[in-house]
């Protein structure tokens, strides 16, 4: 039964890069040229690997020389496209702001006397049951608040209590992000950086603007809290030692004097954790962001799981969330992929790590590339590898689970930057199925089920405009980490395989 429902996941796989693809067309063509021309980045960027992929399940090889040439024409067109893609979305933006001004004169002409009413159209709305001093905010500083509206920007119609501060409700008036921008000077002008504005969309899908004080800004790491960081990284270095020794085939806590022949594996199997997070941290310092320490997820299986890390800075918008999520996985996946094509290069007869072809199978992205470079060596019973290849393995495999879309791994983070909390709830809740589905014959998916359930569920809080979606090239780079993360960790099917002649 296994057998028969995995038989198809190659295809499936294909299948459904090509339906995200049409999905991504309807998506993009309401928005006219601008977004048929960004549609065509995300299919430049993702037909290389769609086409070897399916020609792989067709079970045709395509020879590594030619997947690099496809890989640096798609990446020189995507370019090209690029510069016509910011040209169109300017002359986009200047069209809808157009509209918008028109709309709004065409409404000031049919109610002259509107915008000289708008502080006096703004009321106090209690939630059911209470009084309007339930409102926290000191009296003045509401006020003040409030004057920051304007027929320009947002059309504040009522304001709500809420927490500490207060939800106003309207209408939108412009561009979301130039009137957030607006609204946030205003807000300093008025109250300095004791409250922060927040633009986000209403269970209606309607934009409202919240003002919360900064004392509920994140806050940093406690001291036991770095204390636990830094046990978890020795804690880590031991696990990695220890799943080397496994690797190596031996037990190290049992032959301690074999100690220095596992350093050089741990030693690249750490590098690839800490380039990770060092993506995750450049990025977040150049966008002013500050990042928690990293808490390591050890692990006897492959060493670690990598580490979570929180954010602690209210993120201006989407696309700091997405540079943020996805600067970890691009690096440490990056570097994993060079590891594992170096490896593969390198084996020979005689390499130190012995592997049972059936081992390719555990993964369409390696087995495929694999069979690329060792056409012959797969057909082998036992297949001869350079060390790289194992550590690159483990550095995908682990890149992968990071990028699964769910709650605050990196993956999530990346589906809630372009899709929005709504869908990031969706497929957090999807990816928890799947990972107790494939429970049943994988232990390790229970353990990171079980990690992510209790640990990383919840969504990444809000941005402070959490409106305005991140351009088409964070969504096309995203699901082309999405892409991956499911090639790296889904199998390659017995009939595939045996078409590709691994393992037999």
């Amino acid at each position: 039964m296994f057998t028969a429902l995995t038989d198809d996941l190659t295809i499936i796989t294909v299948a459904v890069g090509v339906a995200i693809l049409a999905w991504g067309y309807f998506r993009a063509k309401p928005y006219g040229k601008f977004g048929v021309m960004s549609w065509l980045q995300s299919v430049v960027l993702m037909a290389p690997w769609l086409l070897v992929f399916g020609l792989a399940a067709a079970g045709i090889m395509v020879n590594l020389a030619i997947v690099l040439l496809l890989l640096v024409v798609s990446t020189a067109v995507y370019i090209g496209l690029g510069g016509q893609v910011r040209s169109l979305r300017q002359e986009f933006l200047l069209s809808k702001r157009a509209s918008a001004i028109a709309q709004v004169e065409s409404t000031t002409t049919d109610n002259p006397s509107q915008a000289d009413t708008i502080p006096a159209v703004a009321k106090t709305v209690a939630a059911p049951g209470e009084a309007t001093e339930v409102v926290t905010i000191p009296p003045e500083d509401l006020k003040a608040i409030q004057g920051i509206f304007s027929i320009d920007t947002f059309f504040a119609t009522e304001t709500i209590p809420y927490q500490e501060g207060a939800i106003f409700r309207g209408n939108m008036r412009t561009d979301p992000e130039e009137a957030f921008a607006k609204l946030t000077t205003n807000l300093h002008k008025q109250v300095g950086d004791r409250y922060r504005l927040f633009l986000v969309e209403n269970q209606e899908g309607k934009p409202v603007i919240i003002v919360l004080p900064t004392s509920r800004d994140p806050q940093g790491m406690t001291i036991p809290q770095k204390i636990l960081a830094i046990v978890l990284v020795f804690v880590t270095i031991s696990t990695c030692l220890e799943s080397a020794g496994f690797m190596l085939g031996f037990d190290l806590y049992e032959n301690l004097p074999r100690l220095p022949e596992t350093v050089p594996f741990a030693g690249g199997l750490l590098a690839v954790l800490a380039i990770h997070e060092v993506g995750h941290w450049v990025i977040a310092q150049r966008h002013q962001v500050k990042l928690s320490w990293p808490l390591y997820i050890p692990t006897l299986q492959i060493g670690s799981f990598g580490a979570l890390t929180r954010i602690e800075t209210i993120l201006p918008n989407r696309n700091v969330l997405f540079d943020i999520a996805f600067a970890g996985p691009a690096a440490g996946g990056l570097v994993s992929f060079v590891m594992l094509l170096t490896g593969l290069l390198l084996s020979h007869k005689g390499s130190l790590f012995q592997l049972p072809s059936q081992f390719f199978q555990g993964s369409i992205l390696v087995g495929t590339l694999a069979r690329v470079v060792l056409p012959e060596s797969l057909q082998e019973p036992i297949v001869d590898v350079h060390p790289l290849v194992v550590l690159g393995w483990l550095g995908l495999v682990i890149t992968a689970l990071n990028l699964l879309p769910a709650g605050q791994l990196d993956g999530g983070r990346i589906v809630q930057a372009i899709y929005g909390r709504k869908t990031a709830t969706r497929t957090t809740i999807g990816t928890l199925i799947l990972l107790g589905l494939a429970s049943l014959v994988n232990g390790l998916a229970l353990y990171w089920a079980v990690l992510i359930l209790f640990l990383q569920r919840d969504l990444e809080r809000p941005c402070a405009n959490e409106i305005t979606e991140p351009d088409d090239a964070r969504a096309a780079l995203g699901l082309l980490a999405l892409f991956l993360m499911v090639v790296t960790l889904l199998p390659l099917t017995p009939s595939l395989a045996g078409r590709l002649g691994i393992g037999s």
